[in-house]
């Protein structure tokens, strides 16, 4: 007779969704992971065909949270400022996971810069305000916003700087204000 299982597929994303918000995914182990669960690493591989594949999945959790959860939240009406306060207000309330994410080297990086770019993309053509732009005009607004905010979240999440909301409204505000008066569109790779 089979032994029953005992760990499921959503405990081991629990465990590593907890590995990845407090340690980072520089200790995105599956010993890491197992010892979350005081079990040895067989249930995961049981469950997951490798650690790239338990990665995949937790993104895939991980986008849901954010585009569901945490980038809609109305702020201001802007759609652009609303954004780029909630990037930095996620930044600061959950600062490793926010650091593990979108500035560790083993974190998310390419993964989560297109699923920004895309959610980006997707909402702010949704705007009356902007959905008549050009292509280049709205990348120019996602690489200013996304340099702007990713910059005042860094500096919040390491206690740097502390501006208000209002303040943080105001920066971005005027990025995007000036980044529709340019001719030539801001290009960054």
């Amino acid at each position: 007779m089979a032994r029953k299982k005992t760990i499921t597929k959503e405990q081991i994303l629990a465990a590593a969704y907890e590995v990845a918000a407090n340690e980072g995914f520089s200790k995105f182990t599956a010993r890491n992971i197992a010892n979350k669960m005081n079990c040895s690493t067989q249930p995961i591989y049981l469950e997951f065909k490798n650690m790239d594949d338990l990665k995949h999945a937790l993104f895939e959790q991980i986008y849901d949270y954010l585009k569901y959860e945490v980038f809609p939240v109305e702020h201001t009406g802007n759609t652009i400022v609303d954004l780029a306060l909630n990037y930095i207000h996620f930044a600061n309330r959950e600062k490793k996971l926010y650091s593990s994410l979108y500035l560790e080297e083993y974190g998310g990086g390419r993964e989560m810069q297109n699923f920004s770019y895309n959610y980006f993309m997707d909402v702010v053509k949704e705007d009356p305000k902007y959905m008549d732009l050009p292509n280049d005009k709205l990348v120019s607004l996602l690489n200013g916003t996304w340099i702007i905010a990713t910059g005042i979240a860094a500096l919040m999440s390491s206690n740097i700087i502390h501006p208000t909301d209002i303040q943080i409204e105001k920066m971005i505000q005027d990025s995007i204000n000036a980044i529709l008066s340019l001719k030539d569109p801001i290009e960054v790779d």
